[in-house]
């Protein structure tokens, strides 16, 4: 038997090139998630319980990558998550919250602790517009077992607008008569949406997003294979999720592929990522199933222990040189997902054919992962678990074992709490852009054609880090 030899990360390094490049600021690192999703930035936070759930996929989409929601809670959750983000940021809400105009504001109260939400549209049928109750409205009521009726604003004094209004007029509307919420109706006064100030200003002030056609912030959400997965994704694309991704370790299966057909066949429309896998013919299998993008990686992670466990997988590097030519002659795009520790390890997952990243543990212990922040001698840390981990299995809502027939391939970790993600994000896509001028590469097309990789020794290794002084 032939053993080859395969890379990863810290085995290689990127010769420099005679460069062009005045400023990082001038390099393009826009990129595709799948064929028919573009994001600004090539990142993508991970669907585990302990990284990605609404913060985390809000704060993503608004530095211009997206996040995928976790799987491991009920389907309402899920779509309660997904929702969220959706509901975000959005030029018009299609669906806006409603209530009746003989709740009691106690009612009203409980709504706004549900959904986030402190304004709502009044209608008695789900149709027509009888009014508006906001903040401000119940601001100095005391009675919780007042009606909406004495409290909202009715319609004969609301302003509204046609659901064909341009953002552009229903600003200056908002201007004109200083209010924060523009109802839309037809000529029978059926509620056809809403709009609002934030919304608006949102929009128009935050170009670096990730957004869909209706303006509304970017998100995905993780799907499994076992019974129940095409019940899930039908809750999940109600919801308007952008993208399912296909959550299995192993994603060159029977299950993941018949899975991935019966959800292209049910849902055309959809986009879906299938893995996690490593090899070329996977790959091929996947994309012949129907998926627009492929997430590459087997036992990578830094709580993952897939590869110690069951003695297979490939090191990333290597895995993503295999993939990347078929899936650019697919002309679907290459999602690495784990392995990378620190900015250098993106800047080689892209030239070497990734066309985005999918991050866990650095984003792990950051404000927006789920969870408290706990103190431990002096020092603040947050929970990280492996998907695979023993107490990620056992929390399952679908967990069918016993404790007895698990088999964990990831662990529970305590991280350090590392601030807001945004600052996490800044360091790796300012390495990312130093290091696209080192390469010459004004986009990452040109990164992944400049690209000249050399092998390095355990002493380069060395050579590369800081060394010889004393860190303070």
């Amino acid at each position: 038997m032939e053993i080859r030899t395969a890379l990863t990360y810290d085995d290689v390094l990127l010769v420099p090139k005679k460069s062009n490049i005045t400023s990082r600021q001038d390099v393009d690192i826009a990129t595709k998630l799948t064929q028919n999703i573009s994001l600004k930035i090539p990142l993508v936070s991970a669907n585990m319980d302990t990284v990605t759930e609404s913060r985390m996929a809000i704060a993503m989409s608004l530095a211009g990558g997206i996040g995928i929601i976790h799987r491991f809670c009920d389907i309402e959750t899920q779509v309660r998550e997904v929702s969220r983000v959706k509901r975000k940021q959005n030029v018009i809400i299609d669906n806006p919250f409603t209530v009746r105009s003989d709740n009691t504001l106690a009612e009203v109260k409980a709504k706004i602790a549900e959904l986030n939400c402190t304004s709502f549209l009044v209608t008695d049928d789900g149709k027509k517009l009888l009014g508006i109750i906001t903040h401000r409205d119940m601001l100095f009521a005391y009675n919780d077992s007042v009606l909406v009726s004495e409290l909202m604003t009715p319609k004969s004094k609301l302003i509204t607008a046609a659901q064909s209004v341009s953002p552009e007029e229903a600003k200056n509307l908002m201007k004109t008569y200083k209010i924060e919420k523009l109802p839309l109706v037809d000529a029978d006064f059926n509620i056809m949406g809403l709009i609002t100030a934030t919304d608006i200003s949102r929009n128009l002030n935050n170009h670096q997003a990730s957004k869909d056609s209706k303006g509304r912030l970017l998100v995905g959400a993780a799907i499994g294979v076992r019974d129940g997965f095409l019940e899930r994704a039908k809750a999940l694309i109600e919801a308007e999720v952008d993208v399912l991704v296909m959550d299995i370790a192993h994603g060159h299966s029977i299950n993941a592929l018949r899975s991935i057909e019966q959800i292209r066949k049910t849902y055309p429309n959809i986009n879906i990522i299938g893995g996690n896998i490593a090899t070329a013919s996977a790959a091929k299998d996947l994309i012949a199933a129907g998926v627009q993008g492929v997430k590459v990686g087997i036992g990578p992670g830094s709580i993952c222990t897939t590869r110690i466990t069951t003695g297979f997988g490939v090191p990333q590097l290597t895995a993503i040189f295999n993939i990347a030519p078929v899936c650019q002659a697919a002309g679907i795009p290459l999602i690495a997902d784990g392995g990378v520790k620190q900015p250098a390890d993106l800047v080689k997952a892209l030239a070497a054919g990734a066309d985005s990243v999918m991050i866990g543990g650095q984003f792990a212990g950051t404000e927006e992962t789920p969870g408290p922040t706990l103190n431990y001698k002096g020092r603040q840390y947050k929970i990280s678990r492996g998907m695979a981990s023993l107490t990620a299995a056992l929390s399952r809502p679908d967990a069918k074992e016993k404790i007895n027939q698990i088999t964990p391939e990831g662990i529970e970790a305590r991280v350090p709490y590392r601030g807001p993600v945004q600052n996490v994000i800044n360091t790796f896509i300012g390495g990312l852009r130093s290091g696209m001028s080192y390469g010459n590469a004004r986009n990452l097309n040109e990164l992944r054609a400049n690209a000249e990789f050399i092998r390095i020794t355990n002493s380069g290794q060395i050579e590369s880090g800081s060394h010889d002084n004393e860190v303070i």
